[in-house]
């Protein structure tokens, strides 16, 4: 049987964080995630407790259910420069919540057939489908983690936990290391702390979260 895609938001901005900063993109934010209900009420107990992302329901811009990949497809055609013929290097990226949850074979064999790069951006507790253009995987806390290569690894930090510090992950197969500061209340002291270890431990990269330093999605 088909399966129906729940997206929360499909739109055209630049991506703002990480190795490809700044390069224009449809993003796909599927709704749902594995690690937290994306409710204010169950934050506390969640898994992941300092997401910044609205993914519940398919309510945001752009989003909905999609009966079927090529739909889904052709509504990210859509926004990329307006629905204007493709250019460039076109790129998806799916995102969320957790994309792993819904994303599959078909439907990256359908952004693929109308002439999208796809990437994901993942909690990487879930194994990831192949054909794959962009694997950047952003480790939580308390998650097992499952997806141990890619392109790029984005660690929010600083996170307190053991499982959850730099030295944990340099052994594994990515291309890119980034340390991203952790939003909230405590950003500034978050960022020069993430500063100061990407200066002692040069693997490391910073990476911001440049859109919402310029006010884009």
């Amino acid at each position: 049987m088909p399966r129906t895609y729940a997206v929360k938001e499909l739109y055209y901005t630049l991506q703002g964080e990480g190795a490809q900063t700044g390069r224009a993109a449809v993003f796909c934010r599927f709704a749902g995630c594995n690690l937290w209900t994306g409710l204010e009420r169950d934050r506390a107990g969640a898994v992941c407790t300092f997401c910044d992302t609205d993914f519940v329901g398919t309510d945001g811009p752009g989003g909905g259910k999609f009966a079927s990949p090529a739909d889904l497809a052709h509504a990210a055609t859509l926004m990329w420069n307006g629905g204007r013929p493709l250019t460039g290097k076109p790129l998806v990226v799916c995102t969320g919540g957790e994309p792993l949850l819904q994303l599959d074979v078909p439907l990256i064999d359908a952004f693929h057939a109308a002439g999208f790069e796809v990437a994901i951006e993942t909690n990487g507790t879930q194994p990831a489908p192949p054909g794959l253009d962009w694997i950047c995987v952003s480790p939580k806390a308390g998650a097992p983690l499952r997806l141990l290569h890619g392109d790029e690894l984005k660690l929010v930090y600083p996170q307190t936990e053991p499982e959850a510090q730099p030295e944990r992950f340099e052994s594994l197969e990515f291309s890119h290391f980034f340390l991203q500061p952790m939003d909230g209340d405590r950003r500034i002291e978050n960022t020069q702390c993430a500063l100061a270890y990407c200066l002692a431990h040069p693997r490391w990269r910073l990476s911001l979260q440049t859109h919402k330093l310029i006010g884009i999605p």
